[in-house]
Order: C-alpha cells, then structure tokens, then sequence
C-alpha cells in the first residue's frame, strides 16, 4: 500500500482546517451557548472559521450568545490562530521535551514563514514568552477599565478576552454589540486597543532586531541616529511603511469624514483625530470599530480597500498580504520605469526570486478579492460599496463590516467562510509555493521569443 506524503505545503492549509473542524464541533455543543441551546452547524462553523483566522466578521453577537465555555472556545481558537497551528504544536514539542526531526523543523519554518538555520527553537520559544508578557500587560490595563464596570471576576475575562483578541487582531470582544464605539470618547482604551493592534501586526522579527538593537545601543552609548541605522533593512522597511500607512490612513479618514455626522462629525476636535487614527489602524486587520463603518464616506472606504487588502507585516499576527510584500510588488514597477535591472533597498539588491514571489502574492490576492466580490454581488445582491467592503475584510483577515454580515444567507456565509479561510492560509501558501524547495530545473532551455507589451 502506498503511502501518502503530505508535504508542508500542504500540512500548514491542512491544519488550519483541522482547527476549524474542531472549534465547529465544540461551539456546536449546548452548553457553548448562553441558553443551553445547540447552535446550528453554519454558525458554529462560521464562528469557528472567523476564530480561527482570526478576522472578527460574527453572525451572532459573542458577549451574549456563547456561555463561557464557548468564550473560551473562540479565545482558544484566536490564540492558536494567530500564533499558527504548528507554531502552537511545535511549542508543546519543546514543553514536551520532544526531539525535532529534520521535517519538524522544515514545518516550523515553513509555518512561521522564516529562514533561520539554527536558532529556530529558541526563536520560537522566545516568541511564546513575548506574546503571553504583551497580552498579560495588555489585560491588566484593560483591567483598570473593565473591572469597575463589569465586575472582579467578568472584569478579567472581558480583558483578558479583549487583550488576546486585539494582539492577534481578531477584533472580537465581549463588550457589547457595537464594537468599541460606547468607547470612542476613552483615549485609555483607545491607545492600549491601537498599541497591542500595532505591536501584534509588526512581526517577531521586528520586534527581536529593535528590542536587541535598542539594548545593545544603549549599553554602548550609540546615538539614537546609529541604533536606527544597526536594524537589519527588513526591520527599518516594515516600521516606516507601518507609520506611513497608519499617518496616511488617518489624514485621510480625518478629511473625508470631519462633517459627517454618522462618524466623527460631532466629535471635539481631539476626538476626532483620535477616532481617525484608530480607525486608520484597525483597517490593518484588527477589525474593532469605535465609529459606525456603515457611516463611512465613500472616500474612507476606498483608502479603508487599500489598507485591508496590504494588512500587517510578515511573521506577526496581522492578515493581508503583508506590508513587505506590497513595497517589493511597487518598488519592482519602479525600478523597470527607472530602467534599473535591480531593485534595492536600503543599499541592499532584493533577489529575483523574492520579487517574483510578491508578485505572485498579489496577483492571487487580487484575483480571489475579484471572485469573491463577485459572488457577494451575484448571491446577494449587495451593492458594490459594502461588497467590496466585506469582501476585502473576510481575505484581509479585518472583521470590519458595514452592517452585512449578520444579514447573509446561508450561501452568502458559505462565501464569506471561504474567503476567510484563504484569507488566513492563502498568502502563506502561496509565498511557499513560490520557495525554491518546491522550484525544479527546467530540463529544456527555450528560446526567447517576441513579445509586445503595454
């Protein structure tokens, strides 16, 4: 009997699916709902899909619907989502004191979308540490907001629910039914919503090569000019991208909605471009909302496209097709429109390889947003505008919906449930379906021939 081999490709999508499979199974459970009641298997799989890949797109409200257990569920499921399914199993490994195979280590680097030699397990441990560190500060503060409203024992939940939710960018709570929006007058939970939203969405590697960088500056006296010019260029190109995406978003969301009463239009000054802001953040993937996304002008929804479909940044918890990704795709256009044959940055050549690997990204990318919004629009009959809106959310990973979600049908779900689900596993499987492992030599070598472009 043959035996069949599942390579890592396959494995990362795969184990995805397991997870989903079964958060639908414990979510389908009585006692996983406030009533005692069973939910219907298209809801418990929604719910366990959007858990899972950590988008926040609901069809039933989580603070009243689902008991604690089934809270726990979905917080699990967020938890295991975010941090990826095999990152999660390659950690209990090491608490196990397990042995790690060549292929074991493959999988893992392969998951977390690395290429490190040695040093993988202590990465990966180091990571753990650092995201229960952030999420356990992240809770406490929520602590000081939460507790006097709901209660000691409720009060921590909610903030532990909240902290968890917002690092892996989930955008799920428990606070009510209408997001954060009973808080857009709080700049506390604003700005610890917006920190762990930003810290979660950096990326692991980010976060060692400044943290690293910023300790061994300071031990040796550097000026903070030489500490920046020491990050490795990866780390120096996702933060300026991120506060170039997060000022812009703002800026632009501040203009289009300064006198729109639906949103920010009779907000102070001050709340205004708080609410811009954090609105401009939570388009990169996190899904919260403090102003009605139904309100939105046009204006906002189109920039709010743009920032949904780039997402976070690689080997983080954020979704989108990654903001690295975004600058090599448009930084290869500039450099043929310059008439270089290398596209560099920060004095650093970017491989062929890579550069056609981010084109791939986002070519796939933009044609499963085109299919999908599509399908809403023929299945639905929804209009462009609030397609296009959840469409791009569901695959970007966001959450954010202008009041659509809730009023699907059971295809319509279908749809969505698909999109998220790519949306989680799609980027990463197709960047490692590009990686030289899987590339083999061509036996026959062509001749060029004439093409006529543009």
């Amino acid at each position: 009997m043959r035996k069949i081999r599942i390579s890592p490709i396959q494995l990362i999508p795969l184990s995805f699916l397991l997870l989903i499979v079964a958060g639908t199974g414990l979510l389908s459970l009585p006692f996983a709902t406030a009533k005692g009641e069973s939910t219907g298997v298209l809801t418990a799989l929604f719910t366990a899909t959007t858990s899972t890949c950590v988008t926040g797109l609901v069809v039933v409200d989580t603070y009243a619907h689902w008991s604690v257990f089934g809270q726990f569920v979905i917080l699990l499921l967020i938890q295991i989502g975010g941090l990826g399914v095999v990152a999660v199993a390659s950690m209990i490994m090491i608490i196990g004191k397990r042995k790690f195979s060549l292929g074991d280590r493959l999988l893992l680097e392969n998951s977390l979308n690395v290429e490190k030699n040695r040093g993988l397990l202590t990465f990966l441990t180091r990571v753990f540490k650092a995201v229960f560190i952030v999420e356990g500060i992240g809770a406490v503060l929520f602590a000081i907001k939460f507790i006097p409203r709901f209660g000691f024992g409720k009060g921590l939940w909610v903030s532990l629910f909240q902290s968890v939710s917002a690092f892996c960018n989930a955008g799920m709570d428990l606070i009510g039914p209408s997001s954060l929006i009973e808080y857009n007058d709080s700049p506390y939970v604003m700005i610890v919503t917006m920190a762990l939203i930003i810290l979660g969405g950096l990326g692991f590697v980010v976060w060692f090569d400044f943290f690293d960088g910023v300790k061994a500056g300071i031990g040796k006296r550097y000026s903070t000019s030489r500490i920046i010019s020491r990050f490795s260029e990866h780390t120096k190109l996702v933060l300026i991208i991120t506060l170039t995406l997060l000022l812009f978003g703002a800026i632009v969301v501040f203009a289009a909605e300064y006198n729109n009463p639906e949103t920010i239009g009779n907000m102070g000054l001050g709340y205004k471009i708080l609410n811009s802001l954090f609105q401009s953040v939570t388009f990169r993937t996190a899904g919260f909302a403090t102003i009605p996304q139904g309100g939105l002008t046009d204006i906002s929804c189109i920039i709010g496209y743009v920032l949904m479909f780039v997402g976070g940044s690689p080997v983080g918890t954020a979704g989108g097709i990654k903001t690295v990704t975004a600058v090599l795709f448009f930084l290869n256009a500039l450099s043929y429109i310059r008439g270089k044959d290398e596209t560099v940055v920060f004095h650093r050549r970017v491989s062929e390889n890579m550069m056609r690997k981010a084109s791939a990204v986002v070519l796939v990318s933009l044609m499963t947003v085109f299919v999908t919004l599509m399908l809403l629009m023929f299945e639905g009959g929804i209009g462009l505008t609030d397609a296009a809106y959840e469409a791009v959310s569901a695959l970007g990973t966001v959450g954010l919906s202008r009041n659509i979600t809730t009023t699907l049908d059971s295809a319509g779900r279908i749809i969505i449930i698909i999109a998220m689900y790519l949306g989680r596993i799609g980027p990463i499987s197709m960047a490692l379906f590009f990686t030289n492992e899987n590339k083999t030599e061509n036996m026959i070598k062509h001749s060029e021939g004439q093409f006529y472009v543009g």
